[in-house]
């Protein structure tokens, strides 16, 4: 039998929103009264959730915004502690949950480097014996003496993850962070990932980029609303997530082909104004299939509290692992959507030629801002079906791994 790194046996935290008067100091603390707290303006974070993780292996941890990821994270971390259930960690545990934590803005890189080996319980010669490949590998050689307050998110989060994956951990916990950082940085933080898990030590990876799970992770969990909804190989846990996103699709759907974004579970901002709906018209009628080579449109509807000269759209169009295939805004193509003194209405997005070539279905996330300012995001805002079809007269569909060959034909416009 292998190894267990981790076990979690009936997890439940939870989170009083409001205060209870009578409750004593002592009874917060300890959590007397939370249940009743939760029953009357609270909610649980997570609920009941249980696994087990094998030493060496690199699990990745997926979920739509508000699932539990994070609050699961900073538990194993010990940054806070359960309601209820309890958590077993054998070997050492290195993690990077937000930009700079276990930082002191007033200490130097050099400082923090030296601080954080200490936390995780190094003697300052180990820490000493691997600071230049931590300080190699970070990039930030020139700023290591300088305080760390004065260092960009960026900067923050190469140092962090440096110390947290050089300093030999038994356990490597990593949340979305590493979002910040550049494409070549998170190439060598996928490398280094994967070297961890090669030297037989445990990584769990939070990241709503799919394709960077799957890579790096065999195993993976899907949480839904603070439980696991799944947890089993990586692609059936990827399978299950775009049913769950699918479900959340059929939910949002009206009876008349538009997609209502104002209760959207993935919503951003603020319900009442922003994105409100979207209508998906394929060669000029509702539908929700569309052959490749077919015109496309789909019409978003958004509603505004103040008043703004012009508006700026974007989208970004995803394969069934979740790796973009499409992402353009207006700017992009030098169209302005002035509003003339409108707060409301229509932004008109339509392809041409929809040249996707692989069948498959496609969600696509909204964005909507001023071009500095962003108002509303929608992620998974809706999806679509593409079905292959002979685009070049050849007697059969395009053929090659790619989904999409080249896009012409975007237009913008507002109504």
């Amino acid at each position: 039998m292998e190894e267990i790194a981790i076990k979690v046996n009936g997890l439940w935290k939870g989170y009083a929103l409001g205060k209870t008067k009578s409750a004593s100091i002592i009874e917060s603390i300890r959590g007397f009264r939370l249940g009743q707290s939760l029953k009357e303006e609270g909610f649980w974070a997570l609920r009941n959730v249980n696994f087990e993780i094998e030493k060496g292996k690199a699990v990745g941890i997926i979920g739509k915004n508000g699932a539990g990821k994070s609050t699961l994270l900073k538990i194993l971390s010990r940054i806070t502690y359960p309601t209820r259930g309890s958590i077993e960690i054998n070997g050492r545990v290195s993690s990077l949950l937000e930009v700079g934590t276990g930082f002191h803005p007033e200490l130097t890189g050099r400082e923090n480097v030296f601080l954080n080996g200490t936390l995780l319980g190094m003697k300052r010669k180990e820490v000493k014996a691997r600071f230049d490949e931590i300080v190699d590998f970070s990039g930030v050689e020139k700023f290591i003496d300088t305080p760390v307050k004065h260092y960009s998110s960026g900067m923050k989060v190469r140092l962090a993850f440096a110390v947290a994956a050089h300093l030999d951990p038994d356990i490597l916990i990593i949340d979305e962070v590493l979002a910040v950082g550049d494409a070549e940085f998170q190439k060598k933080c996928l490398g280094k990932m994967e070297d961890v898990t090669g030297q037989g030590r445990t990584v769990l990876f939070v990241s709503h980029n799919l394709g960077a799970v799957k890579t790096l992770c065999r195993d993976g969990i899907l949480l839904g609303q603070g439980q696991v909804l799944c947890h089993s190989n990586v692609n059936e846990v990827m399978a299950q997530y775009n049913q769950y996103l699918y479900a959340i699709e059929v939910t949002t759907k009206r009876a008349n082909g538009r997609f209502d974004l104002k209760m959207h579970p993935e919503k951003t901002y603020d319900l009442e104004f922003g994105l409100q709906d979207v209508e998906v018209l394929v060669n000029g009628k509702n539908a929700d299939t569309i052959e490749s080579g077919s015109e496309l449109e789909f019409r978003v509807g958004f509603k505004l509290d103040f008043d703004l000269d012009q508006i700026v759209l974007g989208f970004i169009v995803r394969d069934e692992s979740m790796q973009p295939v499409i992402g353009i805004n207006n700017i992009m193509q030098n169209v302005k959507l002035a509003l003339n003194g409108a707060k409301e209405g229509y932004i008109s997005v339509s392809f041409k030629e929809l040249l996707i070539y692989r069948r498959g279905k496609f969600s696509v996330d909204l964005f909507l801002n001023d071009g500095v300012k962003s108002f509303d995001i929608v992620r998974n805002a809706f999806w679509f079906q593409v079905e292959e079809a002979d685009v070049y007269h050849s007697g059969k569909p395009p053929e090659g791994e790619l989904n999409l060959f080249f896009q012409p034909g975007i237009k913008f416009s507002i109504g």
